[in-house]
């Protein structure tokens, strides 16, 4: 449900400031100062593109690790009862109808309705479920949920996130040490390298952009919701997709998923007002009525 997504902006958000602060603490940032401004604006961007990706593929190659300890996943190594056998029967045999490799199943503890689905790869995938959705729900809603986290596997939705979010990784840390630069020498006269205005109002400018562009990147988690409810209502019927949505706003509100998870989970909390931003799935009602009018 919400989960995923959530996670991975968040683990992302933190890993790109930190990186940031270490290339100004170790000198990096100096480095470009040597070939003046057109080599140090070129230089700037190659070492905004390093920390942006390099950002960006540390939060997705942590992803499953991270949601394992997060969410205190128990893994399914072998099914224990006749549950834990049909989660992982109806996983297998979603994974092979969306043509992917079977993904590692576990549940986790929590009365809440939820699921979510992440990993790097769709054939490395890991796919994940509450107790509470597995008492709340029939089995017909719970394989629905199950065909919505393998849907977002099968479209690469991790893969694809990881990928926007190095690309708006590398403008928030260019744009910063714009700002940084132009603030260092408009304000604080700085007449050559960078003085500490640069260093202050980069960090800064940092965490401001992130925060805009983690908005951009839960605008577009918002928009995959929707593939993945047809995808799941492709592999498990649109009844039992739209069944699934419909018992789920039934249930009180769900907690929301750690972080980067959100993004990739089923429920998905979703915030009014300005908090809406950053809510990584859209209101229940319109994904239930994309699915009723397709």
């Amino acid at each position: 449900m919400g989960t995923r997504i959530f996670l991975l902006i968040a683990t992302n958000f933190a890993v790109i400031v930190v990186l940031g602060i270490a290339a100004q603490v170790f000198g990096l940032d100096k480095i470009l100062v040597q070939n003046g401004m057109s080599g140090q604006l070129t230089g700037l961007f190659i070492m905004s593109l390093l920390i942006g990706f390099g950002g960006s593929f540390i939060s997705l190659a942590m992803s499953k690790w991270l949601a394992k300890r997060s969410m205190g996943v128990h893994m399914i190594e072998q099914p224990a009862n006749e549950a834990e056998q049909w989660l992982v029967d109806t996983v297998q045999h979603q994974a092979e109808q969306a043509n992917i490799g079977m993904p590692e199943v576990g549940i986790f503890d929590t009365p809440e309705v939820n699921a979510f689905a992440t990993g790097m790869r769709r054939n490395n995938a890991m796919v994940a479920v509450s107790t509470g959705l597995l008492n709340a729900m029939s089995r017909d809603e719970a394989e629905a949920v199950m065909a919505h986290e393998i849907s977002h596997v099968a479209n690469g939705d991790m893969v694809t996130m990881g990928l926007i979010q190095g690309v708006l990784n590398t403008f928030v840390i260019f744009l910063s040490r714009i700002v940084g630069i132009i603030v260092d020498k408009a304000i604080f006269k700085s007449r050559s390298g960078f003085g500490p205005g640069y260093f202050i109002v980069s960090i800064i400018a940092q965490i401001v952009l992130g925060i805009l562009a983690s908005m951009i990147a839960s605008w577009y988690s918002r928009r995959r919701e929707f593939r993945a409810d047809a995808g799941g209502a492709d592999l498990a019927g649109r009844e039992k997709m739209a069944a699934a949505l419909e018992r789920l706003k039934a249930q009180h509100q769900p907690e929301e998923l750690p972080g980067q998870l959100a993004a990739f989970g089923f429920s998905g909390g979703v915030k009014d007002g300005l908090r809406n931003l950053f809510s990584t799935h859209t209101p229940l009602e319109d994904r239930i009525a994309a699915l009723r009018n397709p």
